[in-house]
């Protein structure tokens, strides 16, 4: 089973990005899946019905999530029949944070969980909350997308599902680790897959904006950044266990 990953996609500029370059990924790597996150799509905040029929238009299978999931209204209309996977340890909130896909007979379960740590201890704990969808669903083939700020929980997580789950990506803070590896169980891991958009601003933020805050406390709203670009993405092969790190920049 071959999955293409691609990490943190980040307005419009950054999905305008993505279809440039899915073409000649899709003939280098040959996927059977195309997997991404979209939490950001709406220029940095969420996902509308628009930008998910444009990603379901160009192939993609799956689209997971993370902490700004529900900050756009307009998901509500559409996430219960939709290919989103939002945060499983979300507490009773719409959508479903697992889903199965079926491939020439094989069952590829996708979760997506968020980290706590730094972000949100309201959260159900996710090392918990990924035994339970393990304990009641079966697949050949497991993939999470482990939305977290600290690299730490990340590492642990992995270590704890190691030999259980096929892949671990880290997603959320935008810049591309090197650390992709695999574990002694054969689990395929990288703490964050990075962001695909500006590469000249603040993870994904106009550096103006981001700069202001850190100076004085205050900034205005946050704006996309424009500029050159940046495309960040795994490649795994879930039998050979091999993990490849992409990244096409401007």
């Amino acid at each position: 089973m071959k999955i293409l990953f691609v990490g943190d996609i980040y307005g419009i500029i950054g999905l305008n990005y993505f279809e440039k370059h899915l073409k000649d990924l899709k003939s280098k790597y040959q996927p059977n899946l195309i997997i991404v996150n979209g939490e950001n799509v709406a220029e940095g905040r969420g996902i509308t019905e628009k930008h998910y029929k444009r990603l379901m238009t160009l192939g993609v299978s799956a689209i997971t999530m993370g902490n700004w999931t529900f900050v756009n209204n307009d998901l509500l209309n559409f996430i219960e029949d939709s290919n989103i996977v939002r945060p499983a340890n979300y507490k009773n909130t719409p959508g479903q944070g697992f889903k199965i896909i079926n491939f020439n007979g094989k069952k590829v379960l996708i979760i997506n969980l968020l980290g706590r740590t730094f972000m949100n201890a309201n959260l159900e704990n996710p090392f918990e909350t990924i035994d339970k969808i393990l304990l009641e669903n079966e697949a050949d083939y497991i993939f999470v997308d482990f939305h977290a700020e600290a690299t730490s929980e990340k590492l642990a997580f992995a270590y704890y599902v190691d030999g259980r789950v096929n892949a671990v990506v880290g997603t959320h803070t935008h810049v591309q680790t090197n650390d992709d590896r695999k574990f002694p169980k054969g689990l395929l891991y990288i703490s964050d897959v990075g962001m695909t958009g500006s590469k000249d601003g603040v993870i994904g933020v106009k550096k103006e904006i981001v700069l202001s805050r850190f100076l004085t406390g205050y900034a205005p709203s946050n704006k996309v950044a424009e500029g050159a670009c940046q495309l960040n993405a795994v490649f795994l092969d879930l039998d050979k266990e091999i993990i490849e790190k992409i990244r096409i920049e401007d």
